[in-house]
Parts: C-alpha cells; sequence; structure tokens
C-alpha cells in the first residue's frame, strides 16, 4: 500500500524535501572533509542493502559495519588528495512512482593540490531514492568514471 502523505506531496514540496536531502548530505561531507566524519549520519541515508553502477560494472553493497569503516577511510583519500570542497548545485527529480524517486544531481568539486592552481570539477550523480514513511534514503546510485577523471587531471596516478 502506498503512503498517503507521499501520494499528496505537491511537487514543489517533493523538490524541496530532495534538495534538502542533498544539502544535509553536502554539510556532511563537508564535515568529513574538515576530518569531522559523520559516519551514522551518512550510513543512514542509504537503505539496508543499495546498488552503485559505473562505467566498469555494477556492484551491489550493504549497509554493514564493513560499510561504516569504509566510510571514513574514503573522506581520508579525499583529504589525501587535495579536495576541498563538494558543492550542490543542481538537482533535477523524476517521480518514479509515489515511493520512489530519481535525482539527477550536479556536483561542483575543488581541489587543491601542493604546487598546483585550485582545481573545480563538476560532474553528475543519478541517484535513486526510495521514500518510505517520510524518511528519504539511497538504494541506488550511477557516477561516471571518478578515477578516470581524478587521473586525467593529475590528482592521482
Amino acid at each position: 500500500m502506498q503512503d498517503a502523505e507521499n501520494t499528496r506531496q505537491s511537487p514543489a514540496g517533493l523538490q524541496s524535501r530532495i534538495r534538502d536531502f542533498f544539502t544535509a548530505y553536502e554539510q556532511r561531507y563537508a564535515a568529513g572533509l574538515e576530518g569531522k566524519t559523520d559516519v551514522e549520519g551518512t550510513a543512514a541515508v542509504f537503505t539496508d542493502q543499495f546498488i552503485e553502477a559505473n562505467p566498469f560494472g555494477v556492484s551491489a553493497g550493504a549497509n554493514d559495519e564493513q560499510f561504516r569503516k569504509a566510510i571514513p577511510e574514503g573522506m581520508e583519500f579525499y583529504r589525501k588528495i587535495g579536495t576541498r570542497s563538494m558543492e550542490l548545485d543542481t538537482v533535477a527529480i523524476t517521480p518514479l512512482d509515489a515511493n520512489h524517486h530519481m535525482a539527477k544531481v550536479h556536483w561542483k568539486a575543488t581541489y587543491v593540490k601542493e604546487g598546483k592552481d585550485e582545481l573545480v570539477i563538476e560532474f553528475d550523480v543519478i541517484y535513486l531514492l526510495q521514500d518510505i514513511d517520510g524518511a528519504l534514503k539511497i538504494f541506488a546510485y550511477i557516477t561516471g568514471d571518478e578515477q578516470g577523471v581524478l587521473k586525467e587531471h593529475g590528482l592521482i596516478n
């Protein structure tokens, strides 16, 4: 049965909720870059099982202790390569049904590598969100070739 609140939500209300969801994501990322990683807050935005897709394949993950361990390790990687910020730019939403939405998010990441000028890399990530009992959670996301872009700009070898 569909959640009655979700079926009556206006497009503007949905847009606002999803934008707020990604604004909070952006804020957690910023805190992580400052060494204040919110592991539980980050894990809480994912469903118990989730899927990642990129140009090299698809993988399934579990929102478990291994995932929680990977969150601060990932933030350390981004700090190490000179990531200074990841800013939310635009969010384009496609409702799929009353409880599922697709959000194409345009991000702007800023990097500063020793001896180099500031670098801004813009990219999109497509997120599939589940909206149950008023809680948004990511159940899948689709990215581009992040490692290739980082190599192309000399941020990693």
